[in-house]
């Protein structure tokens, strides 16, 4: 075969689903899937890295998602939780900082109201939210509270009559300088319990600040909340938010979501590994015919299809039901690792052009030190694993 017929070649498993792992969809899942999918490629990639580099969220997209319709598939729409992974895995594997406004308005703000809300806060606040009318965050993160904010969380509520007063700080929340609503975490100074607020952005004493300078997700807006004697009606307490052990309840789902989200940006590294590797011509032939180039394309497609793989089973048992704190701990850990692997190989595929953001992989392997972070760091998530297995808490 001659070398530029190697570049033009069809290439097998064009989609890197090498174990065939979508063909355990449904046929009506599988046709969403691929329909959500070529609208991320026609809307969302084009603009992916101009947003990146300018640190600017695309807001524009926000009505066009609306109108696609893809907020709270298990819940609202019935999907299975394998669709929905898979459907956050395609998401960030066009662009990761465009995942994560989806999955934290989706999983950890929609999905705090649809886990802790009453029916009649469901009923009243949901509606808009499914909509995309509003938007929300969910804040817990604070400078001082981040592997220990079950115990170490600083912000306050006090009980005022028919009214709670918030003071505090929170940090690293995504998009709370443009959302509509946040989720505040706070610890009640009565009780010392950490419950969940919803609180307007507009409310007077509340104050959220881009935080800037970042390397990951850089087109979310992250930002530094000051809340200063904040008041919310005890309506918007979340009615089932009354400890942090209910936080946990939505903990749990978004750290398998945090999986499929490394899963994501795995397939993102090696596909923009593999083009490269495919085009690029050094020594008069494609670096793809070299041996040690296909080792490190089949160890970055290894990992995602292991990763993959255990993600897989974990869906499995979320819709069976018996999915655990340990199962989620240990998914997000082992799958956030092989991603930092993966893409630190992807970067190294693609010499020196792979510090360039021009190649995409550069954003890649920014945004997947964010993803191998957030949602329970890899150490705290393998703790979560160890106590599981030995009985014996390593951490409080």
């Amino acid at each position: 075969m001659t070398t530029q017929s190697v570049a033009k070649v069809d290439l097998p498993y064009s989609d890197g689903d090498f174990f065939h792992f979508e063909s355990m969809l449904p046929a009506n899942e599988s046709c969403r899937l691929d329909e959500i999918r070529s609208w991320l490629e026609a809307e969302v990639r084009p603009v992916a890295a101009d947003h990146w580099n300018r640190s600017e969220f695309p807001q524009h997209l926000i009505p066009k998602v609306a109108e696609l319709d893809i907020i709270s598939p298990v819940r609202r729409q019935g999907h299975s939780h394998l669709f929905a992974g898979m459907l956050t895995a395609a998401i960030h594997r066009v662009d990761a900082s465009f995942g994560t406004f989806f999955s934290g308005h989706d999983g950890l703000f929609t999905g705090s109201i649809e886990l802790l809300g009453s029916e009649e806060q469901k009923a009243d606040w949901l509606p808009d939210f499914y909509s995309l009318k509003k938007t929300g965050v969910f804040a817990i993160t604070e400078p001082l509270a981040g592997s220990d904010v079950a115990g170490g969380t600083r912000t306050t509520a006090r009980r005022d009559g028919d009214n709670w007063i918030l003071n505090g700080e929170k940090r690293w929340i995504g998009n709370s300088t443009f959302s509509d609503y946040v989720i505040v975490w706070a610890k009640d100074t009565h009780d010392e319990q950490v419950k969940g607020f919803l609180v307007d952005t507009s409310t007077p004493g509340f104050k959220a600040t881009l935080i800037p300078n970042r390397i990951a997700l850089r087109a979310v807006q992250n930002a530094d909340i000051v809340l200063e004697d904040v008041i919310v009606s005890n309506g918007m307490k979340l009615a089932g938010a009354n400890s942090f052990r209910d936080t946990n309840k939505v903990l749990k789902s978004t750290r398998a979501t945090v999986g499929w989200q490394a899963v994501g940006l795995q397939m993102a590294a090696f596909d923009v590994a593999r083009k490269y590797a495919v085009e690029r011509h050094q020594f008069g032939k494609p670096i793809a015919s070299f041996q040690l180039i296909q080792e490190q394309l089949v160890t970055m497609l290894s990992n995602a299809q292991s990763s993959m793989g255990m993600m897989v089973r974990l869906a499995q048992l979320e819709d069976e039901g018996r999915s655990k704190n340990e199962h989620s701990a240990m998914a997000k850990a082992f799958v956030t690792k092989r991603m930092r692997e993966s893409v630190a190989i992807g970067r190294s595929v693609l010499g020196g052009n792979g510090v360039a953001v021009d190649y995409e992989m550069a954003k890649i392997f920014c945004d997947a030190e964010a993803i191998y972070t957030y949602e329970g760091t890899y150490e705290i998530n393998t703790l979560v694993a160890g106590r599981a297995i030995t009985g014996l808490a390593a951490f409080v």
